[in-house]
């Protein structure tokens, strides 16, 4: 082991360690607040200075995050933020935590990834650790960032040390945090390894070590994957029971008593969040660079695609039974977030169902606790008081299942309820539409 791995070791077991996490979004700030709770020093980069001014008054603009676990790091400064990157040479440690979206003709946009690895290159000194949990395709850490921080002359491995470790944040999940979620760690050379599980065991309960940066690439494609295509699949059956006359949660809630062999996945309105619409995309990608089709990934793309317009669909059903047409009927959306309980809109499906409904001649309104206001088509929604708003629609579509909505008043005060969530599982009512 060289000598700068052994310093940087040293460091980290002493608490000297200096970290810098770049973006302070939904992974950034979680990570940001349990490395300074492990002992270490921690600075956040981000470019948005409302979310670093937010951090160095303490305040969280994260649910997973309280500001009564914030306040106090960052009173004892041992966690601040800031605009400045030049503040990262004073890191041992960065790790860069930026989005990866997809460009609209789905190809992998790394724009963000690749400028942080720029601002680290010009600031980069032997002995730091640098590592990538953003999602990507296998092959990014070593194909792009690795040249770009040995333009210089270091080598990896020995001057500096270069990870990839995916994160596995699930926003609103009372369960799994950031602690306690095992932490898929693949290094370029070993000593890379060994650097970055030293550090992550300041942070992280449990360490899973892979062979290298494009394994653990490749462990994070494949955990959404598997998420998207068995969603995808359970949406088409779901389609296939509408034609059979057969009710598809009953379907699963039977399925779903065999022991073993079976795990179930459930039809919904579109699939929502950061990583599971994105993350196979990734992979696919990747994989026409090699001249191989992903089929499932995309047949799974399709179908959820596809789901908006088959809620909407079913949507005109519900009006055309009661002589109305969705132009000109007043529709209420409940629930905007791509997930019950958080606070996050990011590719939710409840946005292009509402699109789809303007787009149809709907006037369309929403309701959502967690969110008080949405941009829709240059138009500025606010939520609206729920069951006000619920008895004024023509029809009242359940996108989003958030545990405080009570269904059986919403059920009770609507002309007509298209339930894409079985939320109102248990309710009997000829009001109910389910996909």
């Amino acid at each position: 082991m060289s000598d700068s791995a052994a310093r940087l070791e040293a460091k980290i077991r002493d608490g000297s360690a200096r970290v810098g996490v770049l973006g302070l979004g939904y992974v950034g700030l979680p990570l940001s607040v349990e490395f300074a709770s492990g002992g270490l020093s921690v600075v956040g980069f981000d470019l948005s200075t409302a979310k670093v001014d937010a951090v160095n008054r303490g305040e969280s603009y994260i649910k997973d995050v309280t500001s009564e676990r914030l306040a106090p790091l960052t009173r004892e400064k041992r966690l601040r933020a800031s605009t400045d990157f030049d503040d990262l040479a004073e890191c041992d440690a960065v790790v860069i935590c930026v989005p990866t979206p997809l460009s609209k003709t789905k190809d992998p946009d790394l724009s963000l990834v690749v400028e942080a690895s720029k601002a680290i290159a010009k600031r980069l000194r032997p002995g730091q650790l640098v590592i990538l949990e953003s999602t990507t395709y296998p092959g990014t850490t070593e194909e792009l960032i690795l040249p770009l921080l040995t333009e210089r002359g270091l080598e990896v491995g020995k001057d500096f040390f270069l990870a990839f470790s995916p994160e596995r944040v699930d926003p609103g999940n009372g369960r799994f945090n950031t602690r306690n979620t095992p932490k898929v760690i693949g290094g370029v050379t070993p000593v890379c390894s060994r650097v970055a599980r030293a550090l992550y065991g300041r942070a992280i309960d449990t360490l899973v070590p892979v062979s290298s940066p494009r394994a653990a690439e490749m462990v994070k494609l494949l955990e959404n994957t598997f998420r998207s295509v068995n969603i995808g699949l359970v949406n088409e059956v779901a389609l296939m029971c509408e034609r059979l006359g057969v009710d598809v949660w009953e379907v699963i809630d039977a399925a779903s008593s065999k022991p073993f062999g079976f795990m179930p996945f459930y039809p919904g309105p579109g699939l929502g969040g950061h990583c599971i619409p994105i993350d196979p995309f990734y992979l696919s990608w990747k994989l026409k660079t090699l001249d191989y089709r992903a089929r499932f990934i995309e047949l799974a793309g399709e179908v959820n695609s596809a789901m908006p317009e088959h809620v909407c669909s079913r949507v005109a059903d519900a009006l055309n039974d009661r002589r109305k047409s969705v132009k000109g009927s007043r529709i209420l959306v409940l629930g905007v977030t791509y997930k019950k309980d958080i606070d996050d809109v990011r590719e939710s499906p409840a946005l292009d169902i509402l699109r789809i409904l303007e787009r149809r001649g709907a006037e369309v309104s929403y309701n959502d606790p967690y969110v008080s206001e949405l941009d829709l088509n240059e138009t500025r929604l606010a939520s609206q008081e729920l069951l006000p708003a619920v008895r004024k629609a023509d029809a009242v579509v359940i996108v989003t299942d958030h545990s405080s909505y009570p269904y059986r008043e919403i059920v009770d005060a609507a002309q007509v309820v298209v339930d894409t969530r079985n939320a109102t599982r248990g309710i009997v009512s000829d009001k109910i539409l389910k996909i």
